[in-house]
């Protein structure tokens, strides 16, 4: 099934999970023969995650902030108008839109051109509030296209009233990263690293972790906590682990484009978030071999996780909790190399094959129930 016309929408290509799954996708489906165009409301200088050479990138460059309810609408009407072109212009057999505003947006753009459209939820809708406004448009625009993909039948069962009879699929995310195990060798000084890594935003929830970590460091002065990402909450961040006395002992980072390297030094892996869609740092953690530890936040982890087989799952937010599984991890070796060498197994459970077969089901119009 291939020479298709197909056609991706995301808010960028900056960081992000979503993002990365939409390069993932429209790549995969660019050395299979289809013409894959990837449309974003942000400019190209802005990407941090690359195309294959076949694919079209379209750039809108019309992420530009608002000041006030007037503008804010005066700019969403552009920004329809803009995608309305640039959609026109792709020619999809299929377009797929990532994100809730964005889904919403690409609905308004495409209800003129008779397109096939799939939308896709990238998080927990329960959790993240994307105001009133938003909210009411999208119940009243996301029974307009054929088809929503979500992750987690969590998420599923919040969005069965939004869509109305229309069908919803389930595809969790996939171990996209090339696996590779744990475990480069250190020196004997060397420290050993606790790897956390996302977005450095609220939603992550590092002020979380680095207060359980503030709690158990001093007992182990040869561990230290490494967390790869870049957002508007480092300076927050930073203030923490000054007044923590952290310094030097909580690294931030910075983005890095492939985090293998800092999960191959890593002897445990943190996912602290308040709340999630299916992380893809966990998933490739686990494909590292690392032994995981996350909370049980409402959407994704527990899904990833077989709590005491894979990993350990702890109550949500709970620090307390979070510095007692660390300390647990860090002084019993045997388990953490356990849990390490059965996290591996979530390449087959999440795999890039299932994956794609999944969405080709979407494509096909195959009924939804044949995906849960």
């Amino acid at each position: 099934m291939t020479g298709r016309r197909l056609t991706l929408v995301v808010p960028s290509l900056e960081l992000g999970g979503a993002e990365h799954v939409v390069a993932e996708m429209a790549n995969h489906w660019a050395t299979l023969g289809d013409r894959v165009t990837v449309i974003t409301l942000s400019n190209a200088e802005s990407d941090t995650y690359s195309l294959d050479g076949a694919v079209t990138r379209i750039a809108l460059n019309a992420m530009r902030e608002s000041r006030g309810a007037i503008e804010a609408i005066r700019q969403n009407l552009i920004r329809v108008r803009l995608l309305r072109h640039a959609i026109a212009r792709s020619e999809p057999q299929s377009l797929i839109s990532f994100t809730d505003r964005m889904n919403v947006l690409t609905v308004l753009a495409c209800r003129p051109l008779g397109i096939d459209i799939v939308i896709s939820e990238r998080i927990d809708p329960s959790r993240y509030a994307i105001g009133r406004a938003w909210s009411w448009l999208r119940r009243r625009v996301y029974p307009s296209a054929r088809a929503l993909v979500v992750q987690t039948d969590r998420v599923r069962n919040q969005m069965l009233g939004v869509m109305r009879g229309r069908p919803i699929y389930v595809i969790p995310n996939a171990v996209f990263a090339r696996p590779t195990v744990s475990g480069i060798a250190r020196d004997g000084g060397a420290p050993r690293w606790i790897v956390a890594v996302g977005r450095l935003t609220s939603q992550k929830g590092f002020d979380l972790l680095i207060e359980a970590f503030s709690q158990i460091a001093e007992r182990y002065p040869d561990w230290s906590l490494k967390i790869l990402g870049e957002g508007p909450a480092r300076a927050a961040l930073e203030q923490l682990i000054a007044s923590k006395r952290l310094a030097g002992r909580v690294i931030l980072a910075g983005w890095q484009k492939d985090p293998t390297t800092a999960l191959r030094q890593g002897e445990l892996f943190v996912l602290s978030s308040r709340f999630e869609g299916f992380p893809n740092a966990l998933l490739e953690a686990m494909a590292c071999g690392l032994a995981s530890i996350s909370f049980d936040c409402a959407s994704g982890p527990a899904e990833i996780i077989r709590d005491g087989v894979d990993g350990l799952l702890i109550p949500p937010e709970d620090t307390v909790a979070l510095a007692a599984a660390m300390e647990r991890l860090i002084t019993d070796e045997a388990l953490r190399q356990r849990l390490g060498s059965e996290a591996r197994r979530v390449i087959e459970r999440f795999g890039v094959e299932q994956y794609f077969a999944r969405w080709e089901a979407v494509l096909r119009r195959e009924p939804a129930e044949s995906l849960i």
